[in-house]
């Protein structure tokens, strides 16, 4: 059968137009830097006094050198420690993961300090930061994991991240008095 032209479309029951609901405003989760420097130095040692001195050695690179997590889990123990005089480099040249760009870092006393108690550990020809069950670096998700675990045993209530120690360096190096440019430049950011 054959639809003639005068045939009518079928009427809807719909008598409203569609009602949207309005979008609740949901906050960003954001990271924040640690403000307090006596909170600073309660996080890094957290792992020191437990024992466990891989966790103090990720803490202390993640404040003092404000390299993002890829950067420091891709070190290896040759581009930190001088294996021919037994002791930590005094800076690394590494080039960043996200933007291709090749730095040197002065190494802070408190990393130095860290990595002197790590050496033992360390192993030519591997990664620094490692799973001792892979032989191989630890993940971003274990990494968090750990960081976020110094920061509940201290009682930070905030919410502490890979990159929240990343902003908890340049925060202090800004209250210190370094000029934002030289912090934009550290962070390898372009502009502010």
């Amino acid at each position: 059968m054959l639809h003639s032209s005068k045939t009518k479309p079928i009427p809807t029951q719909r008598t409203q137009p569609f009602a949207t609901k309005p979008k609740e405003e949901t906050p960003m989760k954001t990271t924040e830097p640690i403000r307090n420097k006596h909170q600073v130095r309660q996080f890094i040692s957290h792992y020191y006094q437990t024992g466990q001195i891989r966790n103090y050695v990720l803490a202390a690179l993640c404040v003092h050198t404000a390299l993002r997590i890829s950067d420091i889990l891709s070190l290896t123990c040759n581009q930190i420690y001088d294996f021919k005089i037994h002791r930590p480099r005094r800076s690394i040249t590494i080039t960043e993961k996200k933007t291709g760009k090749t730095k040197t870092i002065a190494l802070h006393k408190n990393i130095i300090t860290a990595l002197n108690h790590y050496y033992n550990q360390a192993t030519p020809g591997t990664h620094l930061i490692i799973n001792p069950q892979t032989g191989k670096a630890i993940t971003r998700v274990q990494a968090y994991r750990i960081l976020r675990a110094a920061a509940e045993a201290i009682g930070l209530g905030q919410r502490v991240s890979c990159h929240s120690l990343r902003k908890t360096f340049g925060y202090h190096a800004w209250k210190e008095g370094i000029s934002p440019a030289v912090i934009m430049e550290i962070y390898n950011h372009s502009s502010p």
